[in-house]
């Protein structure tokens, strides 16, 4: 008899980057994976702060899969999102999520923002999705890109791999400064994934 494979485990994560939530929230991560078929491949590297990036973001499903992910690897994670999704009635369960909202209309304030956050959590990761967006764009913001340099920190690159049902904890990237040479190689990168609706991406 083969023993069920499992979904999801903080064994995932680096004891550092573990965000200590109960055994309930990282069940029911699980379970909500466990329902849809979904897993979670890989493991987040030891490192004091990461900037994760996932793509390719095509829906409103990929929140759903990742916030499950969050919760069964219990990590540590703090994502930005659009500030109008911080509705009032549901602004605390996104803080709790570890959401911190942009306004994208002061770009500059995003990088302070999350420089502050370093400095007092020393083990940390952010999440972005590097789109800036689920509609399909010609071209990638570089905004993640900026925030990797100021943060002295590598990307890790997450894949969304909807025919497998699988999140992909994949490798690490250093950023070289030739922006639009980063955003070309990572483009090409995440060629291999296929999002929700692939005509988006």
């Amino acid at each position: 008899m083969t023993k069920k494979q499992v979904s999801v485990s903080q064994d995932q994560t680096p004891v550092h980057l573990r965000a200590n939530r109960s055994a309930f929230a990282q069940w029911f991560g699980r379970t909500v994976l466990d329902v849809f078929g979904w897993r979670v491949v890989g493991e987040l590297p030891n490192l004091e702060r990461v900037l994760v990036i996932g793509a390719p973001h095509t829906s409103n499903w990929d929140f759903v899969y990742a916030m499950a992910a969050i919760l069964g690897l219990n990590l540590k994670l703090r994502w930005l999102g659009k500030h109008t999704i911080f509705k009032f009635g549901v602004t605390w369960f996104m803080n709790w999520l570890g959401g911190i909202p942009v306004n994208r209309g002061k770009p500059e304030s995003i990088v302070e923002n999350v420089a502050r956050l370093v400095e007092r959590d020393k083990g940390i990761i952010i999440g972005i999705a590097p789109e800036g967006t689920r509609k399909k764009v010609e071209k990638w913001k570089t905004g993640f890109l900026r925030i990797s340099t100021a943060l002295d920190c590598p990307l890790f690159l997450v894949g969304l791999d909807f025919p497998n049902k699988l999140i992909v904890l994949d490798q690490l990237f250093y950023p070289t400064g030739d922006n639009d040479a980063d955003i070309a190689t990572l483009k090409a990168f995440y060629g291999k994934y296929t999002g929700k609706y692939p005509d988006q991406f």
